[in-house]
């Protein structure tokens, strides 16, 4: 006996069509689109490159180039900034180390206290991932046009500043 599932009702579409779920798969496409356009960057070292281009660079290491302050941060600080736990954010500091991205350097006033900063080569990264973010964002706009971009630009903005709590 061959089982046959259920046709999916209409009222079953939530689940696909909400907007968390449209939220996470724009996000996933978008980081998607900047690693495609990293793994081309010529100012990014080729060895960089090779790893966005082969997918070992994923959204989590990212968090680093979003969250890491030009002047340094301890790595509390960072995590806490990128919400993610300190365990979990040091394997990825431990990985961009051994990238050459980040560096790891004691405090003069305190060696208890380690910075975290960019390399050189990190910073070239970061330049090339600003400009990534602009192309990408540049191809959003082309897509769903000026206006829409806009208005999804200020929800958004104003959503992530709200409070989080039902007014």
């Amino acid at each position: 006996m061959h089982y046959t599932p259920p046709a999916t009702p209409v009222q079953d579409a939530w689940r696909q069509t909400h907007l968390g779920r449209l939220l996470g798969h724009s996000m996933r496409r978008f980081d998607a689109r900047v690693m495609q356009l990293m793994a081309r960057a010529v100012e990014v070292p080729l060895a960089l490159s090779n790893l966005a281009a082969r997918d070992q660079v994923s959204a989590a290491h990212i968090h680093i180039t979003r969250h890491l302050s030009l002047g340094g941060d301890r790595l509390t600080d960072l995590a806490e900034r990128a919400g993610m736990s300190k365990q979990a954010m040091a394997d990825l500091v431990e990985q961009c180390i051994a990238w050459g991205l980040v560096t790891r350097e004691a405090d003069a006033r305190d060696k208890r206290t380690r910075w975290l900063r960019f390399t050189p080569t990190g910073l070239a990264w970061l330049q090339a991932f600003e400009a990534a973010v602009a192309q990408a964002e540049a191809e959003f706009r082309a897509e769903v046009g000026d206006e829409v971009a806009t208005v999804v630009a200020l929800g958004l903005e104003a959503y992530a500043a709200s409070s989080g709590r039902p007014a």
